[in-house]
């Protein structure tokens, strides 16, 4: 049977390991898998039905727009422009902004996300018998595992 747990690389892995080696499982019996971290991904203005970022660059536009285009196209009845033309000024006015607004405030978020990353994670699987295996697990449990798997019966 195999118990797969990951953790955040730190000495909280190593003395996991450590003690599962104490407990009588063998060396060869435990692999530890570091995962790195994939690239950086591009910033996409428009979202598609099969990819999505989870940042939209366009809720911002839409609302500062169309508030834009309601006080433009209200002033636009005091103005010689009238207010359909003050109306589309206000509507790309609004818009601008809106995009500007998002784009900053997407930056900023990234920035702060890459300062709270900790590193990749480690994957750490142990093949063990099916009475070792809840041993196995309080062990990882107590070493700040992130997350505990168990593949095969027992």
């Amino acid at each position: 049977m195999y118990i797969v747990a990951t953790f955040r690389h730190s000495s909280e892995l190593e003395l996991a390991i450590c003690e599962l080696e104490r407990q009588g499982i063998l060396a060869e019996a435990i692999a530890a898998v570091p995962l790195k971290e994939s690239g950086q991904q591009e910033i996409r203005v428009f979202d598609t039905i099969r990819h999505s970022d989870g940042a939209s660059m366009l809720d911002g536009p839409a609302v500062l727009g169309t508030i834009g285009s309601v006080l433009g196209a209200s002033l636009g009845f005091r103005w010689a422009i009238g207010p359909i033309i003050g109306g589309l000024l206000g509507l790309a006015a609004g818009a601008a902004l809106g995009f500007v607004l998002d784009w900053l405030i997407h930056c900023k978020r990234r920035k702060k996300s890459k300062r709270r990353e900790h590193g990749a994670d480690v994957v750490v699987i142990v093949e063990c018998s099916p009475d070792q295996a809840s041993d196995v697990r309080h062990i990882m449990e107590r070493r700040l595992a992130l997350g505990i798997g168990q593949l095969g019966s027992g």
